[in-house]
Order: structure tokens, then sequence, then C-alpha cells
């Protein structure tokens, strides 16, 4: 089967999605232009490493995956478990590797334990506690098996953070995700290597603004002294999240702002999932057959991930437009 990598987003998103339903399915996958209209074109050092892994997992034959290559074969074998230790390298994000393995190991005959070192909270990513606590949660309720454990933080751009994940074969179930009746917002404000009173002025900044929003919320603190210096914030009610990294010149005043007000939409509009989680949940449903869920827009990370899920599996997305500006997406 035979891919153009520059459709719709033209990202990341088709070739992770693209490797794992190859790997699930047995079909073999040519992919062109990989991220042509990117800055830098082709595969990046995390893009190589995540591919490469799966590949070392599912016993696939590869061809062009090295760094900046626009185009790569992968010919899938069995998924098997096992144990692995895998190192992305600086701040790679954990995430977006985990994102590349996860519709795939789950249907491997035995458990999979992997470590991996990288970045867990780095721009472009979702960070690894939106990962643990919004992503997982949701596919736990359709019955996907996965304990992540965060071990240790890694910022850009030292990286050096480590999360084991252990992956126990799954069968999905059709799950409706129309309605997200979470009530109370709980977060966690995170700093490595800075003063112990930046995460205390994030958690306290997203507080008040979600409490004068009308929102109930617990926000723990988390100083720690890892690898290398950042700080964060993510915040999560049920299937919506939002999150913040700190920067220099930014103050944590206002990455606690730009986390509880990334969150506080998603709520408010009584959608069922955030934009995010809805591109993630696309091949999960159709894996399982079927399923639902409601969001306030259809991103191109959606439509690209629904026009590459097509293209493996025998199913059609439809997407209706609903009262009150909510889009529901069906399978």
């Amino acid at each position: 089967m035979k891919l153009d990598g520059s459709y719709g987003e033209g990202g990341g998103q088709i070739l992770r999605t693209a490797v794992a339903l190859s790997a699930v399915t047995g079909k073999s996958i040519e992919i062109d232009n990989i991220r042509k209209a990117r800055p830098k074109p082709g595969l990046s050092a995390q893009h190589v490493k995540a591919v490469e892994s799966l590949a070392l997992i599912c016993g696939a034959e590869l061809d062009g995956c090295h760094l900046h290559s626009t185009r790569l074969g992968f010919k899938p074998g069995k998924i098997l478990g096992g144990a692995y230790e895998i190192d992305i390298g600086t701040a790679g994000s954990i995430s977006l590797f985990l994102q590349c393995l996860m519709p795939a190991v789950m249907h491997a005959p035995e458990t999979l334990r992997i470590k991996i070192t990288g970045g867990t909270d780095v721009q472009w990513s979702p960070p690894i506690d939106y990962l643990r606590f919004v992503t997982l949660s949701a596919l736990s309720r359709m019955g996907y098996d996965c304990k992540l454990t965060l071990l240790r933080r890694g910022y850009y751009p030292r990286g050096g953070g480590c999360v084991e994940a252990i992956i126990n074969p799954s069968s999905l179930e059709k799950t409706s995700f129309d309605r997200n009746p979470c009530s109370l917002v709980e977060g966690v404000s995170h700093s490595s290597g800075l003063p112990a009173h930046v995460a205390e002025r994030q958690a306290a900044s997203a507080q008040k603004i979600l409490q004068e929003a009308g929102y109930d919320a617990r926000i723990s603190q988390e100083v720690k002294d890892c690898p290398s210096t950042g700080s964060g914030i993510t915040l999560w009610c049920g299937s919506a999240g939002g999150s913040a990294l700190g920067k220099p010149g930014l103050r944590a005043e206002k990455v606690g702002e730009i986390a509880a007000k990334a969150i506080i939409p998603e709520l408010s509009c009584g959608a069922g999932v955030d934009v995010y989680l809805a591109d993630q949940l696309i091949p999960y449903l159709a894996l399982a057959g079927g399923g639902s869920f409601t969001t306030r827009v259809i991103t191109p990370h959606t439509k690209t991930n629904i026009w590459v899920t097509e293209q493996f599996l025998d199913v059609k997305f439809k997407i209706e437009e609903m009262e009150k500006g909510l889009f529901r997406v069906r399978v």
C-alpha cells in the first residue's frame, strides 16, 4: 500500500498511525513525501527511533528509515511482547513515541514492558501527564490495559526523562464519548532545577482562573531536581485537558493562566472529548469496530487520522454537525 505523507495536516501523525496500523493488519506500506511541508522535511530523530522500535517489536523489514528521509518502507511481521529499553535521545517526545506503538502492541500475545528515555514535557507534543490522565483514562474505558509510570521528567533541550509502560494484551469495546460528566479539575504543576515557588505560582494562577470560571480544582505541586531544567502544568477533567510549559522570560503566573484558559473552553462547550483527544481516539474507535465522540472542533489532525485509518481498516467515519456548534464523530 502506498500513502502520501503530505496529505492533510501532513505531519508525523500520518507516519505514526500508518506504521501502527500496518503492524496490526499485516499490510506492507510505502510512505512518500513524509513531512514534506515542514521546515525540516522528512524523518526527525524521534520518528526514526519510534519506527525502528516498532519494527523491532513486530519483526518488520524497513527501507529508508534514516534521518531526513522523506520515504519509508515498512513490511511488518508478527507483533511480540517482551521487555525493551529505548533511549529516544535528548528531548524527543516520549508521548509521541508511545502514540506510534500503542495501537499495535496491545495485539501482542503477551505483555510488553518498555522503559523509554527522552522528553516528557516538551513543545508540540502531549505532556506525559496528558497521556497518563486523559488519553489512557479514555482508552481504559474501551478496554485498553496499560500502566504508565513516570520515573523522571525530561524537559527541552536536555531531556533525560524516563517513563515505563506496561501494556497487556487488550480487546477494545465500542464506546461512546458523547458526554464528559467530570466536575473536578485535577492537575499537577511541576518544576525541576528551579525555585519551589515556580510550581506554586503556576498552580495558584491556574486555580484562581478556574475558580473564577466556576470550576472546582485540585492541583498538586511537584518540585524535583532532574537532569534537565524546566517547568510546566497539566490540568485534566475526565476526557478534557489543558497544559502549558514554562520558558525563559515567561512568568509562572502566565504559564498557569495558559493551561487554565486551554481547558475551560473544552469543558464549557459541553463536548465529550477535547480537540486533542479527538484525533488520538480515531484508530482505537476503528479497531474497536465502532464508537463515537463529540468535540467542539474537527482539527486537521483529526481529519488526517480519519483518512489514514480508513486506508487500513474496513470502516467509514461520519462527521455530523450538531446544535451549539459541536461535532459528533462516529464509526
